[in-house]
């Protein structure tokens, strides 16, 4: 991370805020935020699912201590390190939204590429999960 951007937050805010920016980038693929914290969490996210596509016990206890839900990184293991396994990086874009209303602060999209594969991916995971659920209830 560039030592000039520290977005006004001491270390530990900043770095509990980025986290929680990838957790929500990873478990919705679409987050709007400052163009200077898009690009602070650009790199981290990319990390992260960089550590998915490894999908070992280490990269997921790595992923867990870093990022805020275990539903993200479950669904960074299932739905997105396989459909990003043939790309070596870029997995993120951001897009440049204009000037926020109370502060005229520059604001961006950041999101996941391949966004309509992923939308495929929930929904086929979704319908197991479904399914699972429709076999378990009768086995009881």
């Amino acid at each position: 991370m560039p030592a000039n951007r520290k977005l006004g937050k001491a270390t530990d805010a900043r770095m509990a805020m980025l986290s929680q920016q990838v957790t929500d980038l990873i478990e919705k693929g679409r987050i709007e935020t400052t163009i200077d914290r898009a690009k602070e969490v650009r790199p981290l996210a990319e990390k992260m699912i960089t550590l998915g596509k490894k999908n070992t016990l280490a990269s997921r206890r790595q992923a867990l201590a870093f990022m805020t839900k275990e539903d993200a990184v479950t669904r960074m293991f299932t739905v997105l390190a396989p459909i990003y396994a043939e790309r070596n990086g870029g997995y993120t874009r951001i897009l440049r939204l204009g000037a926020r209303r109370g502060d005229a602060a520059e604001m961006a999209l950041i999101e996941l590429v391949d966004a309509d594969k992923i939308a495929a991916a929930d929904a086929e995971a979704e319908k197991a999960r479904q399914e699972a659920a429709k076999a378990a209830k009768k086995a009881k």
